[in-house]
């Protein structure tokens, strides 16, 4: 259950792990104003949940659980299971994302959408979301 664009392949175990170091870490803070950064600080403490980031023809996902702003697990199933957030794209919108298309554009035009989970809580830090959304897209 892998992907290959290239020479890269993700959404395999390995990737999901890479995965969860770079959302954590989050994307270069370049080119926003130091306001923007502060919400996201504030959106991200203490933010706990679980995301499944799935592929509609494969159904792969990669479930990422959040603990008090850290992420602290990242894996790749079948299965979203109780994922807090369902959210799910094709594969040509995850090469898009790969190839470097605007994270807020891909969620804005509903090219990766919420399947399932509380519309209101998700979009109160749906731009910590494309952040991590940023910061994910950038793995190789």
């Amino acid at each position: 259950m892998t992907f290959s664009s290239g020479a890269t392949t993700f959404f395999t175990a390995e990737w999901a792990q890479a995965v969860r170091v770079a959302v954590d870490d989050g994307p270069p803070q370049e080119g926003k104003l130091p306001s923007y950064w502060q919400w996201i600080d504030r959106a991200r403490s203490g933010y706990t949940a679980t995301w499944a980031l799935g592929v509609r023809e494969t159904g792969a996902y990669l479930v990422l659980v959040w603990k008090d702003g850290t992420c602290v697990d990242a894996h790749i199933t079948t299965d979203p299971g109780t994922a807090d957030y369902v959210l799910a794209a094709t594969e040509t919108t995850w090469h898009e994302l790969r190839a470097g298309a605007d994270p807020g554009r891909v969620v804005m035009y509903r090219g990766l959408r919420l399947e399932r989970g509380d519309v209101l809580a998700f979009f109160r830090v749906i731009y910590f979301f494309i952040e991590s959304l940023a910061a994910l897209s950038k793995v190789p």
